[in-house]
This record gives structure tokens, sequence and C-alpha cells, in this order.
């Protein structure tokens, strides 16, 4: 199939564009600076534009049969006003262009864009699937207000996927490089209490995901795109500690935490236990269920 990426360039979107062509598809990516375009990779290509404006770039979107929109500012930083409204802009306009971008194409395109897990927002110990209520925080309104973008390109007649993921775990980028530094220096440790639940996949599985969702048409709207096995803070610092061999000793107070990310530091204190319901329910395989051997497979 021909594939238009939307956050090709990223972590994400840098992996999973490789895993796409190696199965034989041929990938377009949007990026917003010519001059940031990686060195050339069979069946890649690129157009250059901004996902956030209107322009020449959405006369691409037509000729594509799957759209994959990753686009969107991170969140792992302190939000500042600005920065939220960054976060905000460049995922509903991103978003919005796209569909208005599908209208002029063809009703059997296939429209897959992101969302998060933290659509769910802070729930304890409750398990969460699909089918959960969605929540009201900051996170939450995002996400909804994003989901509620790409799901207008069902009055289209397109299929829809909402694929909401959890923690990608990956060598080259995300929370795991972030992580890493700490504790190959010896003072890693979990966040506050480590209880928290941390719901992540292996970039692998992540990959394959996408490819199975193309192939499975009878699965529409949201799909949590997280490991079977989620686990609690604590427990990924103490599997990251066994597979580079450092203790685990250190802790990050709350406070600390808190003061020093704002309101990002509520998001990695409280987190959310998710299951990819749909996907097993529709006999998805995960290749790493658990958080050691993705760990040891990715750091080996």
């Amino acid at each position: 199939m021909k594939v238009f990426m939307t956050g090709g360039t990223g972590f994400v979107g840098t992996y999973l564009s490789k895993r796409l062509v190696q199965e034989g598809h041929q990938v377009t990516i949007l990026t917003r600076d010519s001059r940031k375009v990686p060195p050339e990779h069979p069946g890649i290509s690129y157009v250059v534009g901004d996902p956030t404006q209107e322009g020449p770039w959405m006369g691409a979107v037509v000729e594509h049969d799957w759209i994959i929109n990753l686009a969107g500012a991170s969140i792992f930083t302190r939000w500042t006003a600005g920065h939220k409204q960054e976060m905000y802009d460049s995922r509903i306009k991103t978003t919005r262009n796209l569909v208005i971008a599908l209208s002029e194409g063809d009703r059997r395109q296939f429209f897959c864009s992101t969302s998060a897990v933290g659509v769910y927002g802070p729930r304890g110990e409750e398990t969460l699937t699909e089918d959960s209520p969605l929540d009201h925080d900051f996170l939450g309104e995002l996400a909804k207000d994003w989901e509620g973008e790409a799901l207008r390109a069902r009055e289209l007649g397109l299929r829809v996927v909402i694929t909401r993921f959890g923690i990608v775990l990956g060598k080259e980028g995300g929370a795991l490089a972030t992580m890493l530094p700490a504790f190959k220096g010896f003072v890693g440790g979990r966040l506050g209490s480590g209880e928290q639940w941390f719901s992540w996949i292996h970039h692998e599985d992540h990959a394959r995901a996408f490819l199975f969702l193309q192939e499975h048409t009878e699965i529409r709207g949201p799909v949590n795109l997280t490991s079977p096995q989620p686990v609690r803070n604590r427990e990924l610092t103490l599997a990251l500690g066994r597979v580079l061999g450092r203790p685990t000793f250190m802790t990050a107070p709350a406070f600390m935490v808190r003061l020093v990310l704002g309101e990002l530091g509520n998001v990695l204190l409280t987190g959310q236990k998710v299951l990819p319901q749909r996907l097993l329910d529709a006999g998805f395989q995960f290749r790493f269920s658990g958080i050691e051997a993705a760990l040891a497979d990715l750091l080996s």
C-alpha cells in the first residue's frame, strides 16, 4: 500500500516507517523542514509542508491508501501555557487538515490517527479498556478533542482507527532513552511511591500492531496500543536495574517530581493500568508481553 505519514521523522515514526517498508509498503512522510530530511532510505520519500496549515502538501494525501497521523508536540517537558497551546494546536490543526484533505480522496482510504492512554486520566487500580469512560483533565480533554477531529472522517465513509498509545519503548528515543543515563550512572530509581501503573509497549509490537490493524478491516474506533502486562513503576525500575546490572535504590520524591515537572509530574506519579482488549479479542499475538524480556531485547 501507499502510506502517507505525519510525524514520521520522530522516534515512533522513524521505526514504524522502516517496518512498513520491510513489509512491502511505500511510505511518504510529511516534514516541515527539507533540511532535516534523514538520509535516503529505499521505499521512503518526503513531502515538505506544515501540517497545521493548509497547503499544497494536502494534495499528496489523496494519492495514498493508508494515512497514519502521528504528529503532535511532545508532552515530555514542563507544561507552560505556551507549550500547552502548542500541544493542542499541533494535534488538532494537523488532524483537521488531514480530514479536509481526505474529503477529496477515495472512500476506500484507511485513516489511522494517534491518541494516548492519557485520555483515561489517573484511575488508580482500575483496569482500563477501550470501553472505559474518559477523563476531564488537560490530557483527557486534549485527547478527546484530538480523537473527535479524526472521527469526523467517518462522515466521509472512511474506516477510522484511533490508536491510543501507551509508553513506547525503543532503542533510539522516547521514555527509555530518557531513563537510561540515570540508571547507567547508578542513580536510577522509582518515582514517588513507585506504586503507579506504567502502561507500555515494545516498539516492535507497536509496529506490528499497525500492520495487524491494516489487515483486519473489521476493526474500527479506539484501540489501545499497550502490552497486556502493565507494570508498576517500581517493577519497571527493578527490571531495568536487573537488565543493566545496576542498583535501583534511589527514589525521586513525589514533591520533587512535581516541583521540577509541574503538571507532567502529576501524570508520571499517577499513571493508568491499561489493557489492549480490542487487539487481544482480535487475536493479536504480542512478542514482548513481559517488561524484563522487552528491556533485555532492547538493551542487549
